[in-house]
């Protein structure tokens, strides 16, 4: 409690039980997570005390007064929680931005004591600028005393502060979101430079150089020059459409086209394309495939096992990657399991999320940290689910579960990005 608040409450005419819910008030407010809550608990300590029947907050909005709190815990509970209650009061005390004590007489149909209200606005002030009001509602009396008109302007004192601080702290949340924001879309676009320049610099150099007019090149050079430029024309053209994927996710606008497909047949041709593409990987793929029929997009999920198997060949080269399927009652459990240096924990729950790329010493991997975002999206659009299990020295298995059938089969489907 400040100076100027312990001026306006006399403790000397102060009972032991009002003085106590002061300061008990000043802890609970300082303690307090919100607004809300810390007018549920200056309810509850200031109500002994302090009777009244209604408590409402108002605030300045950009056109009207609007009603940010209501609580009818008295004689007013009864006859129900009617904003419209202080409404006039709150906003004749904005007006001339000085506390307000007035009666109004009920409706007719009101015959007892509770007919009239005896209500008792004060203004908000917050750094000199009037933000609202707060007001004392209280069904059949009797008048405030000035003691406990001094308790509810430390009340409002409080409240205004409590404005202030829930303000700033939403000030500080903007600023330090913005701040994120532009930090992630400065190392997005560092990493997306990155990754498309590296390519194209692959491209133009040799490009140039089998253009060089003073030096002859003999076939077998020319053809491992081109072959260059066309591996890094391919890199290029799958970043180039990892980050259309991802702009079409974020848009909900990636379709998605279900029928109906042969487990077993599509994991071997994902093997036999993932063997004439990575030759520092083993592929085992389960013998006993059973014949499984699935409603799916063959090539949105062939894109998933695709860069399941490429990150294997990156991250875990030389290793072997063993493919099997589990039946169960009404869905199909995929293993796409590596012995390679493994995965640490910390990086798991990260690992699906855009842009994330987990650190690697070795600096010739590359990527963006799109791959496994969008297999995340596209098992989901399936109505499935993906995860990772891993052990660092022994290996990482993804677990890919899909249902057998589509509801939505034979339709297009929009994909839009989860919030998981």
């Amino acid at each position: 409690m400040n100076r100027n608040e312990m001026e306006k409450i006399n403790p000397a005419t102060l009972r032991p039980e009002e003085l106590e819910a002061v300061y008990a008030i000043s802890r609970a407010v300082a303690l307090a997570e919100n607004i809300d809550s810390a007018l549920d608990e200056i309810i509850r300590l200031a109500r002994p005390v302090f009777i009244f029947d209604n408590l409402v907050l108002y605030l300045k909005g950009k056109e009207t007064l609007e009603p940010a709190y209501a609580r009818a815990i008295g004689r007013g509970r009864f006859k129900g929680a009617d904003l419209s209650w202080g409404e006039a009061t709150a906003h004749e005390v904005l007006q001339s931005g000085r506390l307000l004590s007035r009666i109004e007489e009920g409706g007719e149909e009101v015959k007892d004591r509770t007919r009239f209200r005896f209500l008792l606005g004060l203004p908000l002030y917050l750094e000199n600028h009037l933000e609202g009001a707060l007001v004392f509602i209280r069904f059949g009396g009797p008048p405030y005393t000035p003691d406990q008109v001094r308790l509810s302007e430390f009340i409002a004192g409080l409240v205004a502060q409590l404005l202030g601080h829930d303000r700033l702290v939403k000030q500080i949340a903007h600023l330090e979101a913005e701040r994120k924001l532009n930090q992630l879309q400065e190392d997005f676009i560092a990493t997306v430079s990155h990754e498309l320049l590296t390519p194209l610099g692959f491209i133009k150099g040799y490009a140039t150089t089998l253009l060089r007019e003073d030096i002859t090149w003999d076939d077998e050079t020319r053809r491992e020059f081109l072959t260059i430029i066309d591996e890094e024309s391919d890199r290029l053209r799958e970043l180039i459409e990892n980050l259309m994927d991802s702009s079409r996710l974020q848009a909900g606008t990636l379709k998605m086209s279900f029928q109906t497909l042969r487990l077993d047949s599509f994991l071997r041709d994902v093997a036999m394309r993932a063997l004439s593409l990575h030759d520092n990987l083993q592929i085992e793929l389960q013998k006993d495939l059973p014949e499984i029929r699935l409603t799916a997009d063959a090539t949105r999920l062939a894109q998933v096992f695709d860069n399941l198997l490429t990150n294997a060949s990156k991250y875990a080269p030389n290793s072997t990657v063993t493919i099997c399927v589990e039946p169960e009652a009404e869905t199909v459990l995929v293993k796409v399991a590596d012995n390679g240096p493994g995965i640490a924990q910390e990086h798991l729950k990260s690992l699906f999320k855009r842009f994330y790329r987990v650190p690697t010493p070795d600096k010739n991997v590359r990527g963006t940290g799109l791959g496994l975002f969008i297999c995340r999206q596209i098992v989901q659009a399936h109505g499935g689910d993906i995860w990772a299990e891993s052990e660092v020295g022994v290996g990482t298995t993804f677990h890919i579960r899909l249902p057998y059938d589509q509801q939505e089969s034979n339709q297009d489907l929009s994909l839009r990005e989860s919030s998981a």
